[in-house]
């Protein structure tokens, strides 16, 4: 059950002018359930993309990455399976679905990017997808966010969408965005797979410059399990029939919207984590880099000794220092270390603090969300994480994924 995440309000999720949804059941993995979605852009539509770092990425990502060379008209997503680890054949596959698509849109395959998720090494099913087409592009409509997030989803127990309204120079812009993502999450890039859209008109350059920040400050701040996906896409959308984005003031506005949206899905791929019961901030303090501290706080998200103990509200403190001090800080002077759970100061210059009292820890971790602060006293840089608790459930999600 995810953790504070209630399901999107669809009265909340406002529609994109330029950008419609379609979504289709096309019987991809199970029959009955939301798995395709068809997304149309208006023609002068911008597009920038971040994807998954793993040599062994998925065709539609090798595809997307290609095809966002030209104008794009349209994305495809589908669900139930990642048409990963299927090489040349894998491609044809995606590219098929690609050019049916095209044909029913009028446009060319190359500008229509896919986008792939679920089980890895199968071959794509392309008649089922093909055949779902036709019901996905005649549902497109505007406001059809909601039934977006929840066709993306797979091992998700609660659709991702949010959105926002800003004001710009030359009146409001519009940014909503969906999300999917319960397991195999540890981006080298952004997330499983997630789509922001807005109205403005921006130069495709200052585009791509957003869409790499914002990636970097949302979707690469998160871990589940520490595994990087075959399939991590972060496509950002700008469909030209809103306002102008004139200048500085007008860019940094925008892009702290699109920032906000971001980490908020981000956010709540943590909270549905496969199996989560805690949210948990990790937030290093005080280290020479940002990348140093990333490092660290990325040792402790990913200890599955450390995520365990979340788990059972056990300040199993030891652990916590142990990764710190594996994480990879050549020359960290470990008697300057002080750690927190939330407000309860727990080590102190690299040891217990004389002060604490072990109920201290299990009241702060005891509650669905708490954070962890790593203080490495050396220099001024920080770096915010957010992970959750590994639980007997992900064991047995996984365990059983693909029966």
């Amino acid at each position: 059950m995810a953790v504070n995440l209630p399901p999107p309000d669809p009265a909340l999720l406002h529609p994109v002018p330029g950008v419609e949804l379609g979504i289709a059941m096309a019987g991809i993995k199970k029959p009955g359930r939301k798995d395709l979605l068809v997304v149309r852009l208006a023609p002068g539509a911008a597009a920038a993309g971040v994807f998954t770092r793993n040599r062994f990425c998925a065709a539609p990502v090798v595809l997307a990455r290609k095809h966002l060379e030209n104008p794009v008209r349209a994305l495809v997503v589908n669900t139930g399976n990642a048409n990963a680890g299927t090489g040349k054949d894998g491609l044809a596959r995606a590219l098929s679905v690609c050019a049916s698509l095209a044909r029913q849109l009028n446009c060319k395959p190359q500008q229509v990017l896919p986008f792939s998720t679920g089980v890895i090494m199968e071959p794509l099913p392309v008649e089922r997808i093909v055949a779902g087409l036709p019901a996905a592009v005649a549902g497109l409509r505007e406001d059809n966010w909601a039934s977006a997030a929840e066709a993306i989803m797979t091992t998700d127990t609660v659709p991702k969408a949010c959105s926002r309204k800003v004001k710009l120079s030359g009146g409001e812009a519009v940014v909503t965005g969906i999300a999917k993502g319960a397991g195999m999450i540890r981006p080298d890039m952004a997330t499983m797979l997630g789509f922001v859209a807005t109205d403005v008109k921006i130069a495709g350059g200052a585009l791509n410059r957003i869409v790499k920040k914002v990636a970097d400050q949302s979707f690469n701040c998160v871990t589940v399990d520490g595994d990087t996906s075959t399939n991590d896409s972060f496509l950002l959308i700008a469909s030209g029939i809103g306002v102008e984005v004139r200048s500085d003031k007008d860019r940094k506005i925008l892009e702290q919207a699109i920032l906000d949206i971001s980490q908020l899905l981000a956010q709540a791929i943590i909270r549905d984590g496969e199996g989560a019961t805690k949210f948990v901030t990790v937030s290093v303090e005080r280290g020479r880099s940002e990348a140093e501290c990333r490092k660290v706080g990325y040792a402790i998200a990913h200890s599955p000794l450390v995520k365990t103990a979340f788990f059972a509200s056990d300040p199993n403190l030891g652990r916590i220092l142990a990764a710190i001090g594996y994480a990879g800080v050549g020359d960290l002077d470990t008697s300057k270390v002080d750690l927190y759970i939330d407000d309860v100061r727990v080590a102190r210059s690299g040891g217990r603090d004389a002060q604490y009292r072990e109920e201290q820890g299990v009241r702060a971790m005891k509650k669905p969300e708490f954070t962890v602060r790593a203080v490495l006293n050396r220099g001024k840089a920080a770096a915010t994480l957010w992970t959750c608790d590994l639980s007997f459930d992900y064991v047995k999600i996984n365990a059983e994924y693909r029966t």
